[in-house]
C-alpha cells in the first residue's frame, strides 16, 4: 500500500504550471440534495456528464473506467457499478432523487440500472462513501444518482428543437438508434424521446462469439416541464424501458470448473421499469426556504424462463415490484453555508408467481414463487444536514437521519408470516479545508446502515453459482463505519482528486451454504447475518491539460478487502475489484476534429474468498491482468452534423473483467452519427 500511494502521488501531482489562479467554472451537483457548487461537497465525488453516458448502448456502461467505480457485468443488457469494495443493495441508486433500488434488489450485482433510458440523461453523480444523513438504507458503499435532462427554452416565443442518432458497432453487432423532440418556450416545454438498440452474440478477443447473448432493448419518455413564475416550477416525467429476451449468458455457458452449464434455458423476459415522477419546487417560499415535494411511482418486472440442465421442466415466473415514493425538503443557501431537512417515505409491494412446464407434455404446475406473493417493504425517514463556513478557510458538514424500516411476509408453503421492524439512526461529519485558492483537503466519517428487503428474507430458488437459495424470516440490519480522507486541486488547467478510505461492515447478510444438495446438484445456501468485512482502499483521479489543443486523464483505483464469516478464520473479501484505472489522450484538431485514444487497464486479481473459489465465473486460480487499447475520432461537420468511428481493443486481447460472467468484447469498430436542429 505505501509504495501504491508513493506511485499515486508522483504519477498523478500535477506540474507547478498547473496552480492557475484563473477563475474556475462552477460545477452545480444535487449530491447534497440541493443545488450546490461540487467545491462544497466533502465526500468523494464522479462527475460523468452526458457525452460521455450518450457515447454508450447502456447507462451502465458510462460508470466504467471511473474514479473510485468499477463495472462488472454478468450478461450483455446489462451492469453493475462496484464502489468501495460494495455493489447491489450496498450501493443506493436514484433518478432525480427518487430510489431505483426496490425490495428485491440483491446484495449481488443487480441488472436493473440498466432499465434507466440513455437518451433521458444529463448526468451521473456518484457521491462514494456514506451519505448516511442524507440518504440512509443502502447508502452503504455509495450513491448513484442519474439526473436526467430536462428540456428548457430561454424566450417566450414557442420553438422546436430535436436530435437523433444512430449508432453501430462490430463487437456485438449492435444497432442503436436514439431521438428526442423538445417543443415549448421559457414558460412550458416538453420532451419526448425514444431509444432502440439490439446486439448479436459478442465477439471475444480472437474472433470466437459467444452466446447465446443477444438482447433487445426499447425505450421511451415523456417529460413536461414547467414555469408559470420565476420562483417555482412543476415537472411531469415518465419513463419506460423493456427488454424482451435478454439471455443469462453465465448460467448458459458452461463456467470455470464445469463440464457443462447450469441451465439450458434462462431468460429475462422481460426485464421492465416503468418509472411516472411529479416534482414542485419553490424557491423563496414559506420562511424563505427552498421548498421541494416530489412523487414517484416504479414498476419493475423481472420475470424469467428457465431450466436447469437436463431438466425435464421448464419454469415460468413473474416477478414485480411497485415502488411509490413521497419525498419533502426544505432548504436554504447563503454566504455562511447550507442546510436541509426533509421527510420521505416508501411503500413497496412484491408481486411473484411460479409454474413449471413440461417440456414433453406442455402440462403446467404451479409451484412456490421466488419470493413471497404480496410480500411489502414500508420506510419513512426524518433528515437534517448542515454545511457551515467557519473563518475563511474551513467548512464543516454533518448531519443526522432517523428512519424505521419494515418488511412484511405473508404466509407461503415454505414460511410462515413474519414482520422485521427496525428503527436506525445514521449520520455524517465532513470536512473542506481551503488550503490554497485551488487546493482543498477533505475528510469524512460516517455510520450508516442497509435494512433487510424481500430479497434477503423471502428468497427461494435458484442463484448464480449453481447455488438454491431457501428464506431466512430472521434478518438484522447490516451496519457500516466509514471514514476517508482526500486531496483535491481544480485550476484552469489540471484537475486533481486523491482519496483514501477505510470502512468496517458488521452483521453483513450473506449466503451460507447448508451443506444440502439439491437433487439437480445446487448447493442450498441461506442468507444470514454473518460477515463481518474490511475495505480500504485508495480513489485518484487527474484531469490536466497540457495546452489548447492537447488534454489527458488517469484513473487509478486500489481496493482492499478482508472477511470473516460464520466465526471462521479470515479471508479476502469476496469480489474485491483487482487495481484497475485508465490513460486516456485527447487531440483537438483545428474546430473539426476530435481524436482521443485510451488504454483501460487492471491487474490481476488472485485474493478470492472460499465463495469466489466456487463462483464458476471467476477462475479460482485468479483473474488474469489485462489491457485494451482503443481510438476514436470525431469529426463536426458543417451546420448540425457530428460523426465518429472508433476502434476498440485494438489489439484483439481475449480478457475477462473480474468477477463478470463472459468474456470482454474483442476488437471492436463503431461508428455513429449525430443530427441535431
Amino acid at each position: 500500500m505505501s509504495r501504491l500511494l508513493i506511485l499515486l502521488a508522483a504519477t498523478l501531482a500535477p506540474h507547478p504550471a498547473a496552480a492557475d489562479d484563473s477563475e474556475i467554472e462552477e460545477v452545480l451537483v444535487t449530491a447534497t440534495r440541493r443545488a450546490v457548487s461540487s467545491e462544497e461537497v466533502s465526500s468523494g465525488l464522479t462527475l460523468v456528464d452526458r457525452e460521455r453516458v450518450q457515447a454508450n448502448e447502456l447507462v451502465t456502461d458510462a460508470l466504467a473506467g471511473e474514479v473510485g467505480v468499477f463495472l462488472q457485468q454478468t450478461t450483455p443488457g446489462q451492469g453493475a457499478a462496484i464502489i468501495r469494495g460494495l455493489k447491489g443493495s450496498a450501493i443506493l441508486h436514484l433518478v432525480d432523487g427518487m430510489r431505483l433500488n426496490n425490495a428485491i434488489f440483491r446484495s449481488a450485482p443487480t441488472q436493473y440500472l440498466a432499465l434507466v433510458p440513455t437518451s433521458a440523461i444529463e448526468r451521473i453523480e456518484v457521491l462514494r462513501g456514506t451519505s448516511a444523513s442524507l440518504y440512509g438504507n443502502d447508502a452503504v458503499g455509495g450513491v448513484v444518482q442519474l439526473v436526467t435532462r430536462v428540456p428548457k427554452f430561454e424566450s417566450l416565443e414557442t420553438e422546436l428543437r430535436g436530435e437523433a442518432l444512430l449508432a453501430f458497432d462490430t463487437a456485438e453487432l449492435a444497432k442503436t438508434f436514439r431521438t428526442s423532440v423538445d417543443f415549448g418556450n421559457s414558460e412550458l416545454a416538453s420532451s419526448f424521446s425514444a431509444e432502440y438498440v439490439r446486439t448479436g452474440n459478442r465477439r471475444t478477443g480472437g474472433g470466437e462469439r459467444t452466446g447465446p447473448g443477444a438482447y433487445e432493448s426499447r425505450a421511451a419518455r415523456y417529460v413536461l416541464s414547467a414555469n408559470p413564475r420565476d420562483d417555482r416550477s412543476w415537472l411531469f416525467d415518465v419513463q419506460y424501458l423493456t427488454q424482451p429476451e435478454t439471455p443469462r449468458i453465465d448460467e448458459l455457458v458452461a463456467g470455470f470448473g464445469q463440464t457443462e452449464p447450469s441451465s439450458s434455458e434462462f431468460l429475462f423476459a422481460p426485464n421492465r421499469r416503468i418509472f411516472a415522477h411529479g416534482k414542485y419546487t419553490v424557491t423563496g417560499g414559506f420562511a424563505g426556504l427552498d421548498w421541494n415535494t416530489d412523487l414517484a411511482w416504479q414498476r419493475i418486472d423481472d420475470d424469467r424462463v428457465t431450466r436447469d440442465t437436463g431438466a425435464p421442466n421448464r419454469r415460468r415466473e413473474a416477478n414485480s415490484s411497485d415502488l411509490f415514493g413521497l419525498t419533502f425538503s426544505g432548504s436554504r443557501i447563503n454566504d455562511d453555508g447550507s442546510w436541509i431537512v426533509g421527510a420521505e417515505v416508501y411503500y413497496d409491494k412484491v408481486r411473484s408467481a411460479r409454474i413449471d412446464e413440461d417440456v414433453t407434455t406442455g402440462l403446467q404446475v404451479g409451484v412456490p414463487s421466488r419470493f413471497p406473493d404480496g410480500a411489502t417493504v414500508r420506510q419513512a425517514a426524518l433528515y437534517a444536514n448542515v454545511l457551515k463556513v467557519v473563518g475563511d478557510r474551513h467548512r464543516f458538514s454533518g448531519g443526522l437521519r432517523i428512519s424505521n424500516d419494515e418488511v412484511t411476509l405473508p404466509t407461503t408453503t415454505v414460511s410462515g408470516a413474519a414482520t422485521i421492524d427496525g428503527t436506525d439512526l445514521s449520520g455524517d461529519l465532513g470536512w473542506i479545508f481551503d488550503a490554497g485558492r485551488n487546493l482543498q483537503l477533505v475528510a469524512n466519517a460516517g455510520f450508516g446502515f442497509r435494512a433487510p428487503n424481500v430479497f434477503d428474507v423471502g428468497t427461494l430458488g435458484n442463484r448464480p453459482g449453481n447455488r438454491f437459495n431457501i428464506p431466512n424470516t430472521a434478518l438484522d440490519a447490516e451496519r457500516v463505519v466509514q471514514a476517508d480522507f482526500g486531496i483535491r486541486q481544480h485550476s484552469e488547467r489540471a484537475k486533481l482528486e486523491l482519496m483514501a478510505y477505510a470502512l468496517r461492515y458488521t452483521d453483513r447478510i450473506t449466503s451460507i451454504d447448508t451443506g444440502v444438495v439439491t437433487p439437480e446438484g445446487r448447493d442450498i445456501v441461506q442468507s444470514v447475518n454473518a460477515a463481518e468485512t474490511s475495505i480500504r482502499g485508495v480513489e485518484a483521479g487527474l484531469e490536466y491539460r497540457f495546452s489548447d489543443t492537447v488534454n489527458a486523464r488517469v484513473v487509478l483505483n486500489y481496493t482492499w478487502g478482508e472477511q470473516i464469516v460464520s466465526g471462521a478464520d479470515p479471508e479476502a473479501a469476496g469480489r474485491i475489484p483487482p487495481l484497475n484505472g485508465v490513460v486516456e489522450i485527447s487531440y483537438d484538431a483545428g474546430e473539426k476534429f476530435h481524436i482521443e485514444g485510451w488504454v483501460r487497464f487492471a491487474d490481476e486479481q488472485d485474493r478470492l474468498s472460499a465463495r469466489d473459489v466456487r463462483d464458476v465465473r471467476i477462475d479460482p486460480a485468479g483473474t488474469d491482468a489485462w489491457a485494451s487499447v482503443g481510438a476514436r475520432l470525431h469529426w463536426q461537420g458543417d451546420g448540425n452534423w457530428r460523426l465518429a468511428a472508433g476502434v476498440d481493443n485494438l489489439l484483439d486481447e481475449r480478457y475477462r473483467v473480474h468477477g463478470s460472467g463472459l468474456d470482454a468484447p474483442g476488437r471492436n469498430l463503431s461508428f455513429s452519427v449525430h443530427r441535431s436542429w
